[in-house]
């Protein structure tokens, strides 16, 4: 193999490097998991709160409430997580098949597209050019579906795969709050709320992890708006409280 065809090689190697899209797909799906996990803290948490001030030491009442938020968030989640990922498969689909269009109709023009995207990248002229005419002999559809679209077309995005993981991830988070205020312990507001910044403080800093953002601002935003929820959810309870007794 001469220098120019090593050249050409190493130049498609490191433009198609594995992990640019796949690991960032996979970090996109944990901090999805993780915000959905965070959802169902607060938003349980807030339920359970404000009930338990409303009607303290009724256990029925609060463990209703709490199983009517788990289910009604749970499933709400997964739905608009099916939801929106169908949508995103159909568009997918849709420019995968006028993309095949294009192919068939404009091979030339196809072939210049592929290779202007590669100078874009900082190939040289040259260079990019021979790079686009061995993509498009070995798999025309998949070079133009990853450098164009960002799409692998052997790998579309799966609305149910979305809606289970949103499921599974607010439920896993909610329980946090739902269990420990049904605890018999002698505070069980106290500890939920405790129980709840914990969550709170874990699930922000996986997300900033992920993300690579501070670590710190994270925390505190995560922690200081689910504080406030829970505050406003319990200070609700007990005016309902008050004005129902």
């Amino acid at each position: 193999m001469g220098d120019d065809d090593q050249e050409v090689e190493a130049a498609i190697a490191h433009l198609h490097e594995p992990h640019d899209q796949a690991v960032g797909q996979r970090l996109n799906w944990l901090r999805a998991g993780v915000l959905g996990a965070n959802d169902g803290i607060v938003s349980v948490a807030g339920v359970v709160v404000g009930v338990a001030a409303a009607a303290p030491g009724n256990v029925a009442a609060i463990a209703t409430a709490g199983i009517a938020a788990v289910a009604a968030g749970a499933f709400s989640m997964a739905g608009g997580e099916y939801v929106s990922v169908s949508t995103q498969r159909d568009t997918e689909k849709a420019l995968i098949a006028k993309e095949i269009r294009e192919l068939k109709e404009m091979p030339e023009e196809e072939l210049a597209e592929l290779a202007g995207l590669y100078r874009q990248r900082g190939l040289s002229a040259e260079l990019a050019q021979q790079v686009a005419e061995e993509l498009t002999a070995h798999d025309a559809l998949a070079a133009h579906a990853e450098v164009e679209l960002g799409i692998d077309p052997e790998e579309f995005t799966n609305p149910w795969v979305a809606a289970l993981s949103s499921f599974l991830a607010f439920t896993i988070g909610a329980l946090i709050p739902f269990v420990m205020i049904l605890l018999p312990i002698g505070s069980p507001i106290i500890a939920t709320a405790a129980a709840v910044v914990i969550g709170l403080l874990l699930t922000g800093l996986i997300s900033a992890r992920l993300g690579g953002a501070p670590v710190l601002p994270a925390i505190m935003r995560n922690v200081l708006m689910g504080s406030a929820t829970m505050a406003a959810t319990y200070l609700i309870g007990l005016l309902f409280g008050v004005a129902v007794g």
